[in-house]
């Protein structure tokens, strides 16, 4: 499936954030009026941190709110370095989200058995209300990166990552297949050091994160102007 993709540009990071935070309170809102709870699939990367340090502050109903996570580093569970414990410490250690409703990838197993216990955590799970995702400098995003291309259309729900070009070497990601099954999908890319590969994706080089190609297609939060 060809991806649609909508850029959304503004001048600077502070106005992405604070535009985004109104965006997902809103959606999530709507979510739990409309069907009694809102399912969240998370980023990693300090894109998304800042965002998840302003969302403590909304008005939402946490009791409804269930989250999921694009990718997960193999490190021991307390590793700093562990995109559940960024997201924890920015956001959801601050609110009342149940945590039996924070379903995190147990990477420590390592990349196979994780893979292998989180696509049964997702078995009986349909599409999500929300996916939020980032690029890497080099087209990857969640931990689907280039040199994966010839695995990125298995019809799988995660994989094992064993040689990431960026330490940890070990991780475990959604599949392009299961993070496109969203209702919404929402890339937050800022950074110069970003510009390269936005340009890249949005001329359709074969990159991963052209891979990701939901039905209602993809929103590019960006605050990088483009000529």
């Amino acid at each position: 499936m060809q991806q649609i993709r909508r850029l959304h540009p503004y001048t600077d990071q502070t106005a992405l954030i604070t535009d985004r935070v109104v965006g997902i309170t809103e959606v999530a809102n709507q979510c739990i009026v409309a069907k009694g709870c809102f399912r969240c699939v998370l980023a990693g990367g300090e894109t998304p941190r800042r965002l998840y340090q302003q969302l403590p502050s909304i008005a939402t109903d946490w009791s409804r709110w269930v989250i999921y996570f694009g990718d997960e580093r193999c490190l021991p569970t307390t590793d700093s370095g562990r995109n559940d414990n960024m997201a924890a410490a920015a956001w959801l250690d601050h609110v009342a989200i149940p945590r039996t409703q924070i379903y995190r990838f147990r990477a420590e197993l390592g990349p196979a058995p994780a893979a292998d216990d989180y696509a049964n955590t997702l078995k009986n799970i349909g599409d999500f209300d929300l996916v939020l995702l980032g690029i890497g400098e080099d087209g990857h995003t969640a931990s689907l990166f280039p040199y994966m291309q010839q695995t990125l259309y298995d019809d799988v729900v995660t994989t094992a990552v064993y040689a990431a070009p960026k330490p940890p070497p070990q991780r475990v990601s959604l599949s392009a297949r299961r993070l496109s099954a969203t209702d919404r999908l929402w890339f937050l890319v800022c950074g110069e050091n970003k510009r390269e590969a936005l340009s890249h994706w949005l001329t359709e080089r074969p990159l991963p994160a052209l891979t990701v190609t939901p039905s209602g297609g993809v929103d590019i939060y960006t605050d990088i102007l483009l000529p």
